[in-house]
């Protein structure tokens, strides 16, 4: 039989959700727990690549008896699942606990309770099936990774594009200076033919291309994982059928290069991000975070480079209540897309007390939110200061696994009076909870031209012309 951990309740309650297990005071709780349990293990976990890029984390915990076995089960599975999306990886090595190779290994098998990780971390964006292996420590290579010294390049004329799952954004930039900047509504999500994104990318494009004597080069941004400019996953293509994907999506932003033949380069969102963040601040070490249709987050690292993480924190787990919400695509509770998007957005609103018709799609039930803020509704005040707590926690679980010094907070969901109020409670988190972090991490949230279209402009700085060199790939 299982021993219960009492884990501290939230100083500050999730107004519509009370019930919001916060994973950073989880994970406290049980750590206090080993180091207050005789027999408590070290256990090593190591993420790696087929290209020996490789990944290390400790962390203590408790002894191999059946009175812990589901607490420590718990803990380590929720901590490789964060380290899998933060970092990305196809191998898991886990070392000292033996038991817990062997369940992990059951869990990303195919038809395992992370088949979805599996198969889209894997095979989908490294190639080759997931694997678990209970190993010696010193079977686990040491930390070996690489940043990349990625975008800044603001010379001569270029475009700048972000693709999302309800518009896409195009600037036209030169030597810096925004010349024209366009928002356009669109819904790839369940699309099934690749022409219509194809043809919306290249309509964005053109646009944009009509404001520049010329167009030296073009650099994207878009929800997904891409890796040297190919579309390995991503929710934007998720109604085209396989088979398409491969011969139509996969490399459809080297079509785009061969057709305006110029250098561009395209990668995930939250890198972009991460670099519009690490711009504008004139600082490094920046977590950057888009509340959109999903969320997605990148890293600039203290050196100032963008690194080589995925960084999904859509997937990653912020609430570890047993009935959280579940993810509709990956089947997973508790993540990180169901608390800071506009899915999160929509659960939501029915707790607050706004009702809005089942067939009304995401966006325009944010949209009906932000008109009830900026109208001073209550109810629409506690949905965002609901989703600031939620913001707040979590901070303090990424500042567990990011050197940080800044967040900068862009997306939809945070644009208007509502980001104001979500930046408000998630200080008050900090300050109330996270005291040392609150006086360590700046959150930064920036006007609303930079909110909807710094993306874009920071796009436009990722290929490097100089010389005719195009810039380094994702």
């Amino acid at each position: 039989m299982s021993t219960p951990m009492n884990v501290p309740s939230a100083r500050v309650a999730p107004i519509l959700d009370p019930g919001f297990v916060p994973a950073v005071l989880w994970k406290q709780s049980y750590q206090a727990l080993c180091a207050a349990t005789a027999g408590s293990r070290r256990v090593v976990l190591g993420i790696g690549r087929p290209d020996g890029t490789t990944f290390r984390r400790e962390m203590m915990v408790l002894p191999a008896e059946p009175a812990w076995a589901a607490l420590t089960a718990k803990a380590v599975e929720r901590e490789v699942k964060f380290l899998l999306w933060q970092w990305g990886g196809s191998r898991i090595f886990v070392a000292g606990a033996p038991e817990i190779a062997v369940a992990l290994a059951l869990q990303y098998a195919p038809g395992g309770a992370h088949a979805f990780d599996s198969e889209t971390i894997g095979r989908g964006v490294y190639g080759e099936d997931m694997r678990v292996e209970g190993c010696d420590e010193s079977s686990i290579p040491t930390t070996h990774e690489t940043g990349r010294s990625l975008g800044r390049n603001l010379d001569g004329c270029r475009i700048g594009f972000d693709l999302g799952g309800s518009d896409r954004k195009c600037a036209a930039v030169i030597d810096g200076k925004v010349v024209f900047s366009e928002e356009i509504t669109w819904s790839p999500y369940f699309e099934s033919d690749p022409a219509y994104h194809l043809a919306g990318i290249q309509d964005s494009l053109e646009r944009a291309a009509a404001h520049l004597p010329r167009v030296d080069a073009i650099g994207g941004s878009a929800a997904g994982i891409y890796v040297d400019n190919e579309v390995r996953v991503a929710s934007l293509f998720r109604g085209v059928s396989p088979e398409a994907f491969e011969t139509d999506v996969r490399g459809i932003f080297l079509r785009l290069r061969e057709l305006w033949g110029v250098p561009c380069e395209v990668i995930n969102d939250g890198e972009v991000t991460a670099l519009a963040g690490s711009m504008s601040l004139g600082d490094t070490a920046v977590l950057g975070v888009a509340m959109g249709t999903s969320l997605a987050a990148g890293y600039c690292n203290p050196q100032g480079e963008v690194t080589s993480w995925l960084n999904e924190l859509a997937f990653v787990p912020i609430d570890y209540r047993e009935d959280a919400p579940r993810d509709e695509w990956s089947g997973d509770i508790g993540c990180g897309v169901q608390y800071f998007s506009q899915q999160g957005v929509a659960r939501l609103l029915p707790a607050a007390g706004i009702e809005t018709p089942a067939e009304m799609r995401l966006p325009e039930r944010l949209v009906i939110l932000q008109e009830q803020m900026a109208a001073g509704d209550e109810r629409a005040q506690r949905l965002y200061e609901t989703i600031g707590t939620y913001f707040g926690y979590a901070i303090a679980q990424y500042a567990d696994h990011y050197e940080l010094r800044n967040l900068l907070l862009l997306g939809r969901v945070s644009s208007g009076a509502g980001g104001e109020a979500i930046v408000a409670k998630a200080n008050e988190v900090l300050a109330l909870e996270f005291p040392d972090l609150h006086e360590r991490i700046g959150i930064t949230s920036p006007d609303e031209s930079m909110k909807r279209h710094g993306q874009a402009i920071a796009a436009a700085s990722l290929p490097d012309i100089r010389n005719g060199k195009q810039g380094a790939s994702c």
